[in-house]
């Protein structure tokens, strides 16, 4: 099928008939609906390109500004470190660690960062603890904060083999998700946190940025999905970072290194700072 190459000073948009796969200043991305060739032209759906393609190209300016709810003109942003207590997410293919022990040194040694940087930051949990997530979305809008990032490590166990980065934000009222994991995805559904779908995805692809230069560019994509209950009732710009497969031995032994965390702390402070 053709492919077709769409450009403009923020970047370049190039796009195959009949695939949702679609790439943006070479970051892997998916659109609701795949592109069709009609006489050797391509047409988009209307929501990817209201949702997606003018956002990137044109730069469209977000529905809302940071609104720096911390009353000092620093922004605020709550980091939400996945799983904790018994729930302890997956089991590292290397030693016996678990998701939740990565993730909340993630968040604090991000937090550090962002802290350095004049953000106000809260955690949404800062020990070893189990929160449910209607809790974890309640926590963000008690702090009226101006983001919110949960922080995550993936698994394919059995599979050993699958790695690289994954970033994940709401899908738009209409699209079908990128992703089900079986849930019954409803394109009707309207979200409290689809006000902020356009800021959604400008977040999510800054953040991914980053985080590729420190993995190697194992690039399995931004995400929309509906599953994620995290996401689901957030007032604010929000996005869930799956930060490596702690079931493939190569990936799992980096995410064991405090170098390699602190490295991926650093990486999504940047991002943050270029999406702001």
């Amino acid at each position: 099928m053709p492919t077709y190459a769409v450009g403009s000073s923020n970047g370049l948009l190039t796009l195959q008939a009949g695939t949702r796969v679609v790439h943006w200043n070479g970051l892997d991305l998916r659109l609701g609906f795949a592109p069709q060739s009609i006489n050797a032209q391509p047409f988009v759906h209307l929501l990817d390109l209201d949702k997606t393609v003018r956002p990137l190209l044109v730069g469209l300016p977000v529905n809302r500004p940071i609104n720096h709810a911390g009353g000092d003109g620093r922004p605020v942003i709550v980091i939400d470190p996945g799983h904790g207590g018994e729930n302890a997410g997956t089991r590292s293919a290397i030693g016996s660690h678990f998701e939740k022990e990565f993730t909340l040194d993630w968040g604090r040694r991000l937090q550090g960062r962002l802290e350095s940087q004049g953000w106000h930051v809260f955690l949404t949990r800062t020990s070893d603890r189990d929160m449910p997530i209607s809790d974890r979305v309640a926590f963000a809008q008690e702090h009226q904060a101006d983001l919110f990032l949960s922080l995550h490590f993936n698994s394919s166990a059995p599979n050993d083999s699958q790695a690289g980065l994954e970033t994940y934000c709401l899908t738009p009222t209409g699209m079908p998700s990128t992703v089900t994991r079986e849930f019954e995805d409803d394109p009707a559904e309207v979200l409290p946190n689809n006000a902020f779908d356009i800021q959604n995805l400008q977040l999510a692809l800054s953040v991914h940025q980053a985080l590729l230069r420190v993995n190697g560019h194992r690039d399995r994509g931004v995400r929309r999905a509906r599953f994620l209950g995290v996401l689901r009732g957030q007032q604010r710009p929000a996005v869930l970072i799956e930060g490596g497969y702690l079931s493939n031995p190569q990936e799992a032994r980096s995410i064991a290194e405090p170098q390699y965390r602190q490295k991926l702390a650093d990486a999504v402070a940047q991002g943050l700072g270029a999406a702001n």
